[in-house]
């Protein structure tokens, strides 16, 4: 079959969330990878059945041939819930692709589910930390997920309408969406699963001829235990930085999951019962909870961005670099190793980590693009970023997602392309390149 000589990337416009399928044309065939088909925010004037319209886009690309690979780079729900049966149709349509290899992070390897409720995330096995609890305190952090989504529509929050509004999303996007979970398990058991950490050899030679898959993330515990923690600062490698603040996966037995009263015997008042003396620390108190609540997905969110998978496809010396939405933690192992920094020297593409967040493109691996310049190159560059603005962070905090100045550094030294440029008649952007590319 020999190798590639042209690789399209087509980039799906589903708001805020990723779906991205790359076709490698041979002389006498096409391979296609599918990476993430998710949406937790619709891109605006959509027409309601959206997710489907793109299942069936693939579909259409794929033809009788199916698809080669399909790569769920973590689980947040914006990443996957285009997987899930049962709704629309459209996790259906891709299960009939037969996917001859279905990647995803070490996390999600059904012979590493503990018992969540026995293990936990402070659990040390001869000295290293064990992996199994690692995994339960992730299935932890969804019941915990699942409670701040329901506590988020309660008019007692405490939190504006803006941030209950995000609270609700982040709450939605961490909760385990199991249709999709187990959709994708069934398509690996069917075909090939593959569960990759940093340097994992995917041995898929006959899949993707020609085409070297690098796995750059996430790293297993025994390679590095920063994945269980996201950074409380660093000026060196972060657009902006928020504070820190930890967590524990116990604060699932949150009383919000549905728990008995804390003091059931206690009388209870309705708003415009309580006493007077009462209701300015109720309030405050209600205000202080919305606060925390909102800290606490944050910090869930960032966690399950750190299992995110990193991959780099390198074909006919030309280079695309797919991370998920990982961040800091998740990329610090790959940017230590030599071998990882040579090969991200030479990125031509880079999908923009996380949706544009400020955490997900550390200045170490931006600086190490020899690609980017400021003037058109025909080597220049390509940057894209699937995204939907006002749904994550806050201009006035300056966490607002797509960060600005990451997205001026992009404009300035890339081609840039963002799929909220799209109207509402084109669902995907298509990009295609020779390979070899020219120099």
């Amino acid at each position: 079959m020999g190798s590639p000589n042209k690789v399209t990337l087509r980039a799906y416009n589903v708001g805020f969330g990723d779906c991205f399928l790359l076709t490698f044309d041979y002389p006498d065939s096409k391979r296609r990878v599918l990476i993430d088909f998710g949406s937790t925010a619709a891109p605006k004037n959509a027409n309601p059945d959206y997710m489907l319209a793109i299942a069936k886009d693939i579909r259409e690309q794929c033809g009788a041939a199916g698809l080669d690979a399909l790569v769920a780079t973590h689980r947040h729900r914006d990443h996957i819930s285009g997987f899930a049966t049962g709704a629309d149709g459209s996790g259906e349509i891709i299960k009939a692709l037969n996917p001859r290899v279905v990647i995803q992070p070490w996390t999600e390897d059904p012979n590493a589910q503990p018992d969540a409720k026995t293990a936990t995330a402070a659990s040390y096995t001869g000295g290293k930390p064990d992996a199994k609890a690692f995994v339960a305190s992730l299935h932890d952090m969804h019941a915990v997920a699942e409670a701040i989504a329901r506590e988020a529509v309660s008019p007692g929050i405490g939190l504006g309408t803006r941030s209950a509004e995000q609270l609700r999303f982040l709450g939605d996007d961490n909760i385990a969406n199991r249709s999709a979970i187990e959709n994708l398990l069934e398509m690996g058991q069917k075909g090939v699963a593959k569960y990759v950490n940093c340097g994992t050899e995917l041995g898929i030679d006959d899949v993707l001829p020609g085409v070297k898959v690098h796995v750059l993330g996430p790293p297993t515990l025994e390679q590095t235990d920063t994945i269980r923690k996201e950074r409380s600062k660093d000026p060196n490698e972060f657009w902006q930085f928020r504070s820190f603040w930890q967590f524990q996966a116990a604060a699932g037995s949150s009383t919000v999951s549905g728990g008995a009263p804390v003091f059931p015997g206690a009388p209870v008042y309705e708003k415009d019962d309580q006493p007077a003396s009462a209701r300015w620390f109720v309030a405050h108190l209600q205000k202080v909870r919305g606060d925390q609540l909102m800290e606490l997905v944050r910090e869930l969110d960032d966690a399950m961005n750190n299992t995110s998978v990193i991959l780099v496809f390198e074909v006919g010396g030309m280079c695309l670099l797919f991370p998920g939405d990982a961040q800091i933690e998740n990329w610090a192992y790959a940017l230590a190793q030599p071998q990882f920094q040579s090969l991200l020297k030479g990125v031509n593409v880079y999908k923009v980590g996380h949706h544009g967040s400020l955490n997900a493109t550390p200045k170490t691996l931006w600086g190490l693009f020899e690609h980017k310049h400021e003037t058109e190159a025909a080597d220049r560059l390509k940057t894209v970023v699937s995204t939907k603005p006002g749904k994550h962070g806050s201009v006035q905090a300056n966490t607002e997602v797509p960060r600005r100045t990451l997205v001026a550094e992009l404009e300035k030294e890339s081609d840039y392309f963002s799929t909220q440029t799209l109207l509402k008649a084109n669902i995907y952007k298509e990009f295609t390149w020779p390979a070899p590319i020219p120099r």
